[in-house]
């Protein structure tokens, strides 16, 4: 496993422990706002783990293919913009 993704396994390892503490917040009926808090930073480790996995795809599938076939290419710069497009909305 290259070193992009596993920054992403590490940090999503730490979303599912941040997950699994949200869970028992709630069941502990815990303040609400402590709740969100710890949602918003899970949601952060989620972020980040995906620009992980994008930053290694472009770094590393994206350039292939660039260099192989120009169709090639263009087929993964359009995979990359569908992603961004979801990811911003």
């Amino acid at each position: 496993m290259d070193e992009g993704k596993k920054r992403a396994a590490i940090k999503l390892k730490t979303a599912r422990g941040q997950l699994d503490g949200i869970i028992k917040m709630l069941e502990e009926g815990r303040y609400c706002v402590d709740i969100s808090t710890q949602i918003l930073s899970a949601i952060g480790l989620l972020k980040k783990a995906n620009i992980d996995v994008l930053n290694t795809h472009i770094r590393s599938c994206v350039a292939t293919a660039i260099l192989e076939s120009e169709d090639q290419g263009e087929e993964k710069i359009e995979e990359i913009i569908n992603i961004i497009d979801r990811y911003i909305k």
